[in-house]
């Protein structure tokens, strides 16, 4: 039976992509947190600095660049001064973030750790913060893919007329090397689902395809896997 508002044609397009589509997941959840380096918070746009907030002495970020030793400022109404820029991370202490969700939108939060104290040192967009990351670390790939943020972001590809899904013996080599590579990089950010509708070639030996990739975010803030996954992206062509 037809749905009303369908026609024949469209109804079979998509029940045969929903047959026929290649799912592969890495059974897990997304990463709660990630533990990082003083270089990766760098890498993101920010310093570490230590100082004075609204009078207490504790440890803070801003942009790169932006604040030298001995400052006093004033930001969303709060008072700051800086005794030191932070090059390398006290003793024992150690940076751990997570992806923190509010009324739908994703933020990237941060965290100064030593046993039993924690300090939060940033909490930003985490949209707007992968982006400038991905562009300041020329991940074009990632750019051009990335369609949504959560504790998970989707990546997405697609190229040509929409068509039926050819099975995984019948994917070219490049595919094959995707779908390998994209396996690697989840069983390292602990979890990812991909998605691949490959329709073979056009009369011009274009590939047509849609793959959708989710992947933590959090693990994309690592460079590591960022730039692998921005590598897979740009052989998927």
């Amino acid at each position: 039976m037809i749905m009303e508002g369908y026609t024949v044609d469209l109804y079979q397009l998509r029940e045969l992509q929903a047959i026929h589509t290649l799912v592969f997941e890495t059974l897990g959840q997304p990463e709660k947190e990630r533990e990082f380096k003083l270089k990766s918070l760098k890498r993101w746009g920010f310093d570490l600095l230590f100082g004075k907030k609204a009078g207490k002495a504790t440890f803070f970020t801003c942009e790169s660049g932006k604040r030298e030793k001995g400052e006093k400022y004033k930001e969303n109404d709060v008072h700051y001064e800086v005794e030191e820029i932070i090059n390398e991370l006290p003793k024992n202490k150690k940076i751990y973030a997570h992806i923190e969700m509010i009324n739908g939108r994703a933020y990237l939060v941060a965290d100064l750790r030593e046993r039993e104290e924690n300090i939060e040192i940033l909490r930003v967009p985490a949209g707007s913060i992968l982006l400038a990351y991905f562009k300041k670390h020329r991940l074009h790939h990632l750019i051009q893919s990335l369609k949504n943020v959560g504790t998970a972001s989707e990546l997405v590809k697609q190229r040509g007329q929409e068509g039926k899904p050819v099975p995984y013996e019948n994917l070219p080599n490049v595919a094959r090397r995707f779908l390998r590579g994209a396996k690697d990089v989840e069983e390292n950010a602990g979890f990812g689902r991909v998605a691949l509708s490959y329709w073979g070639e056009n009369k011009d030996k274009d590939a047509r395809f849609r793959v959708s990739w989710l992947l933590p975010t959090i693990a994309l803030f690592d460079i590591n896997i960022a730039e692998k996954a921005d590598k897979l992206l740009s052989a998927f062509k």
